[in-house]
């Protein structure tokens, strides 16, 4: 294990110093696009003023003969594109395939200062983290990289699962991670070809009642133990928990559930693969309207953050004027995007 004195030092002479503290802004949905099509790339403008985060996918989707053309692409739609608020990311492609060390050093020696977190595929355990944290601080430090580019793991094996707390807490570079349900499917050897979601065979069965009255079946989440046990090492590594991809593109209801499920669980946001998932993450991940009017009130009512205040028979004090003071700075970010929202919160 790393001396605590140590595990905020650069890993690199010249790179920039770890964060300490995770940037407080919005990300309930990360919006993946295919950068190897041209059509595509000229949205990227329009679609990042619609979305928290947007991604430049290089991995899976992309096709093998297209991996260079996608890591070209990104780079071009990177430097093309005044992104604003919202926070640019990429997907590599594994740690064990031809084209990832390519996709690190091109991407960061052209837009370095304009990426901020870097996705990182299949990873099993805390020494892909390291592996990553030390190409970086390296790459940061030959192209003179200002800040430091955060890493995202993808949790998608079974293996990944296993090691979930040790990821978490691998480098102060970790920014959270994303439940992948396809490949830990596949990991896991489990009976399903959908793309996160439930399965219709996956359920309990109701008790028998009198006579032979059909039993009442129950659909269960095929996905509810994963998600807790990445929300438990998330959150108590103080990095953030994302529900991945739906694959039914056409399933509003379907999706709505599965983000419902992640969010009531813990999560903070999930993957978009299209625009009609866009509107669904907003419903389910934005702060709560009455939630952000009360955390107000406790603003207001404690202005310097000190004594204790009695809002609604309940006690208030430096503890939950912290909590408010996260939730009206994230509500405030993502009024800037909404102003549907804006109105709500009252800004």
């Amino acid at each position: 294990m790393k001396n605590p004195r140590e595990f905020f030092k650069p890993l690199a002479a010249g790179a920039p110093q770890p964060i300490r503290e995770l940037p407080v802004r919005p990300e309930r949905m990360i919006h993946f696009f295919p950068p190897h099509v041209e059509k595509i790339r000229a949205r990227v403008p329009d679609m990042a003023k619609q979305v928290d985060v947007i991604l430049g996918n290089l991995e899976d989707a992309i096709p093998a003969d297209a991996k260079e053309a996608a890591r070209a692409g990104f780079i071009e739609v990177a430097r093309a594109t005044d992104f604003g608020d919202t926070a640019l990311w990429t997907r590599v492609n594994a740690l064990n395939s031809p084209w990832v060390l390519n996709d690190f050093t091109e991407i960061i020696a052209a837009v370095g200062n304009k990426l901020d977190v870097v996705l990182v595929p299949k990873v099993e355990g805390p020494w892909d983290i390291h592996f990553v944290d030390q190409l970086l601080a390296l790459l940061e430090a030959k192209y003179e990289v200002q800040k430091p580019i955060l890493i995202h793991a993808l949790l998608e094996t079974a293996q990944g699962v296993k090691n979930v707390e040790a990821i978490a807490e691998a480098s102060p570079r970790m920014h959270g991670m994303s439940l992948g349900p396809a490949d830990l499917a596949a990991s896991r050897r489990m009976k399903t070809t959908r793309v996160g979601g439930g399965h219709p065979f996956y359920g309990v069965l109701a008790d028998p009642g009198e006579g032979d009255a059909p039993r009442p079946f129950f659909q269960q989440d095929l996905w509810h133990y994963t998600v807790a046990k990445m929300v438990d090492a998330c959150v108590s590594a103080g990095i953030g928990p994302f529900y991945g991809p739906f694959g039914d593109i056409k399933d509003e209801a379907g999706c709505e559930a599965q983000f419902r499920n992640a969010f009531l669980l813990g999560c903070v946001g999930a993957w978009s693969l299209a625009p009609n998932q866009i509107a669904i993450a907003k419903r389910v991940f934005s702060p709560d309207p009455a939630e952000v009017l009360f955390a107000k009130r406790i603003l207001e009512a404690m202005p310097d953050g000190s004594g204790v205040a009695m809002l609604d028979g309940k006690m208030q004090d430096d503890a939950t004027w912290k909590q408010a003071k996260v939730m009206v700075d994230l509500a405030r970010l993502v009024a800037r995007k909404d102003p549907e929202l804006a109105a709500q919160y009252g800004f």
